[in-house]
């Protein structure tokens, strides 16, 4: 069906991953006569990562780039009525609603209604219960005692409450991520939590928009096989929707890349296990019998996604501490590169053979030549080449050893090494269990200015 309804809803998508670029966002609140800005920050690593955060300061654990994208659109969206929904409340999303009413009245905004949707946050409800892990069918228990984070996804309906309740800002932690643009279509239509064809419309929908310039052929681009024009201003993309779930997606006229029947494929196939079942909590989503259509130049309809009842179950992301990655690197260059390089690789190999068992499990690449495929397909002997030390490692101390033993071939390895480069970083874990959805309740906050 063609987007002809009389009643539309635009929605822009304004990034698609935390540290995305704040610019295409801008540009959209200026130009997109847009009703809803989407900002979809928030992966399953990022999470923990914030409550780790929140854990050193409890004022903190909401998104790095929450101020910065606030003091950018903010007020552009108040002056064009463009409401805004983010999930870069991540594991805070009381203080990130607390950080927008501060940036709203320094900018001087009035009348802003600002929501913090909370109850995805479970670590200590689920710590001392059983469940199975979905990814290694071991027990929670297993990895009871190095938990940081257990977050649910929660689906639209409470991003739907509040915005019925007249919120201009809806902040929330985990929330799936189509259902930040579902949500929206719930409201402006009236659609029933229960049409379950609408739903799965919807989500095919927020599928499509949530990872920003993927659909405008950002991640797409392949040159000489799959080219972009002026991916250096990427526009990210615009989708209008109708009452009855029709919805094309296109981006401004004036911004780079582009919006196509490929890139649209690409990204409905974009972490899909299932395409009949696209299990989310709001919906059973089925994409097999989806069409894309080219109307015009960048703008492609949408049609035939349907849904069915969802399960009742919610997925809960558990982000677990894991030990530590130490890493060095060390560049060699000229005639013997190769040669120097892996003279330089087999002695970090036997100095570190005396630090097991607390190292795990470690890699020798040597980055451009056989970092990423092993000797499957390396040939020639580069005149450049950057050797790399990682490790897996039970403790910190261990790990801090590998850049150090790296770096020592400065003056005790091979000639020529340079550009040594180190670090030791935690290893925060994911796995996933499913919890009963009525044990989940979320709440929300708002605050008015």
């Amino acid at each position: 069906m063609a987007v002809n309804s009389k009643k539309i809803v635009r929605i822009g998508s304004g990034a698609g991953y935390s540290g995305d670029r704040i610019e295409p966002a801008v540009e959209l609140a200026k130009k997109g006569k847009l009703d809803y800005l989407v900002f979809e920050c928030l992966a399953e690593r990022t999470i923990a990562l914030a409550q780790l955060r929140k854990l050193n300061d409890p004022s903190k654990g909401y998104d790095p780039l929450l101020e910065e994208r606030m003091l950018a659109c903010l007020s552009i969206c108040t002056k064009n009525n463009v409401k805004i929904i983010t999930n870069m409340g991540a594991a805070n999303p009381e203080a990130a609603m607390l950080k927008v009413v501060e940036i709203a009245k320094s900018l001087q905004l009035p009348h802003l209604k600002i929501a913090a949707i909370l109850g995805d946050e479970l670590t200590e409800k689920i710590r001392d219960d059983e469940y199975s892990l979905l990814e290694t069918g071991k027990p929670l228990s297993s990895i009871k005692k190095r938990m940081v984070s257990a977050n649910a996804y929660l689906g639209a309906e409470p991003i739907v409450e509040a915005l019925v309740n007249g919120a201009d800002v809806v902040i929330t932690g985990r929330v799936a991520d189509p259902s930040l643009f579902l949500a929206p279509l719930i409201k402006e239509f009236n659609w029933s939590l229960q049409d379950y064809n609408l739903l799965g419309k919807g989500t095919a929908l927020g599928h499509l928009m949530e990872c920003a310039g993927h659909v405008t052929g950002g991640y797409f681009a392949d040159p000489g096989y799959k080219d972009v024009p002026n991916l250096e201003d990427l526009g990210f993309p615009i989708v209008e929707a109708n009452t009855e779930g029709g919805f094309f997606i296109t981006k401004l006229n004036d911004s780079g890349g582009m919006v196509t029947m490929a890139t649209c494929k690409e990204q409905l196939l974009y972490e899909i296990h299932d395409p009949v079942k696209y299990l989310t909590p709001d919906v059973i989503a089925d994409f097999s019998k989806v069409k894309i259509t080219e109307i015009e130049k960048d703008k492609i309809l949408i049609e035939g996604a349907t849904g069915q009842k969802k399960t009742g179950k919610l997925k809960v992301s558990i982000g677990y501490r894991d030990g530590f990655i130490g890493e060095g690197q060390l560049s060699y260059g000229g005639p013997g590169a190769m040669d120097r390089a892996r003279l330089g690789l087999e002695i970090v190999r036997k100095r570190l053979e005396k630090y097991q068992p607390e190292i795990e499990d470690v890699r020798y690449d040597i980055v451009g030549f056989n970092s990423l495929y092993g000797n499957q397909i390396s040939h020639g002997k580069p005149y450049e080449v950057r050797m790399r030390v990682a490790a897996r490692t039970s403790t910190k101390a261990a790990a801090v050893k590998i850049g150090n033993e790296v770096e020592a071939l400065y003056t005790n390895g091979p000639a020529g090494g340079g550009g040594a480069k180190k670090s030791v970083q935690e290893v925060i874990a994911v796995q996933s269990i499913l919890i009963d959805e009525e044990k989940v309740v979320p709440s929300i906050k708002y605050k008015i200015i």
